[in-house]
């Protein structure tokens, strides 16, 4: 392996995997390798991981720690909310949107940088690996991949463990334990996957949610909030305009505290495998019902149904890693047109793990009291309905008459 590659960027956590691919990068390639860490509003803090990038050798220049957290929200959850994508019909895509921004990131710093490698720590069982790669492969064709997971001998605990020990590599104390689950954090969401949660039988824990109480213990009088959007884009809470980021997170602050936003899910990955995940997205569940509602009172029924058409598929591709594709970024900008007169305010009742709808108004309604009212109105002939209810039932008349 040594010679194949000059410089690499890593997408670099600073965690115990990424920490052990790095070293193994130097091992077995004698190459440069740039780290990047990624702040998407995982809430961790970052600073840690440049401390452990320069105690394993990694210079000061080579080290990248980028705040991403508008452009994730801007350019990424905003047009994937603007489609009101549901994966497998609930699952808000929260790590699957993520990746495609790391990617981008990492190949704009490849080619500031020069390298000509970039790596990554998703395992070869997963749906990140696609993800992380497709992206690498669509932005920069000619870029190499090294996935040390499809790669390396490392194939237990145990043997990370031992290796870290072996290269002096800091590991925490509860390392040495088994941990209870696996977690990717970022603005938009927390998964909980693996060991104690593999059975799909086994309830989690209730100390395991971060992000937001119980629906059993979450306030007993409602909250309500009004969000502003224009052009399918939330845009502002209570009158109050906010960045993308920051309103996603005022959104997470009032889900979180309602008991909002929990899906437990037993999913099917890209690679083949079902798995079972545990999610918590509030911000992303109230702004999803609140869309929709707006959508409501302004989209056409062709245009609105078309979309639903479409979600299906525009939220399989997100999952499996095609934010890039031609086919994605066509259903993108269909998306978009029909989302210029997505404009107003939504009213909405936070309560116990629920988020209801109690009020919608928008200066491109397409909702006309004289026209639904059940008193009189002189602008629509009910007599009209006769004919149109003939031409429309005639095919099933024809048939039952020629077939019995």
């Amino acid at each position: 392996m040594k010679g194949e590659v000059k410089k690499v960027v890593l997408a670099y956590s600073g965690g115990l995997d990424t920490s052990i691919i790095l070293r193994w990068l130097q091992d077995q390639y004698a190459c440069e390798v740039v780290t990047f860490t990624a702040d998407l509003g995982q809430g961790e803090e970052l600073e840690p991981a440049r401390k452990k990038a320069q105690l394993m050798g990694i210079k000061d220049e080579n080290i990248f720690i980028d705040d991403l957290r508008e452009e994730f929200v801007r350019d990424f959850v905003f047009p994937m909310f603007r489609a009101n994508a549901l994966y497998e019909g609930v699952y808000l895509l929260g790590t699957s949107i993520a990746r495609p921004l790391i990617s981008k990131r990492q190949i704009e710093i490849a080619n500031l940088v020069g390298a000509d490698a970039v790596s990554h720590g998703a395992t070869g069982k997963g749906n990140d690996q696609v993800r992380f790669e497709m992206g690498y492969y669509a932005l920069k064709p000619d870029i190499k991949v090294i996935a040390p997971w499809r790669l390396w001998n490392l194939n237990s605990r145990t043997a990370l463990l031992d290796f870290a020990e072996k290269h002096q590599i800091p590991i925490a104390k509860d390392k040495r334990g088994e941990a209870p689950y696996s977690t990717d954090a970022n603005l938009l969401h927390i998964s909980y996957e693996g060991k104690a949660l593999e059975d799909p039988w086994v309830q989690p824990n209730e100390d395991m949610f971060t992000r937001s109480c119980s629906p059993e213990k979450a306030p007993d009088t409602p909250t309500y909030i009004e969000i502003e959007f224009e052009k399918g884009d939330a845009v502002a809470i209570d009158g109050e305009r906010l960045s993308p980021a920051t309103l996603l997170t005022r959104l997470n602050q009032l889900g979180g505290a309602n008991g909002i936003g929990r899906l437990d899910l037993v999913e099917n990955r890209f690679v083949g495998m079902k798995s079972r995940g545990v999610y918590e997205t509030p911000g992303g569940t109230v702004l999803h019902v609140a869309h929709r509602a707006m959508e409501s009172l302004t989209l056409d029924r062709g245009e609105g149904h078309l979309k639903d058409e479409l979600m299906p598929r525009y939220a399989e591709l997100i999952y499996n890693g095609f934010w890039f594709s031609p086919e994605r970024i066509a259903i993108q900008t269909m998306i978009d047109k029909v989302s210029e007169n997505v404009t107003g305010t939504v009213r909405l009742k936070l309560y116990k793990g629920n988020v209801t709808v109690v009020g919608r108004k928008s200066p491109r309604s397409l909702y006309r009291l004289d026209y639904v009212t059940f008193e009189q109105d002189s602008v629509y002939d009910q007599r009209d309905a006769q004919g149109f209810i003939k031409l429309n039932a005639l095919r099933m008349r024809l048939a039952k008459m020629a077939r019995g």
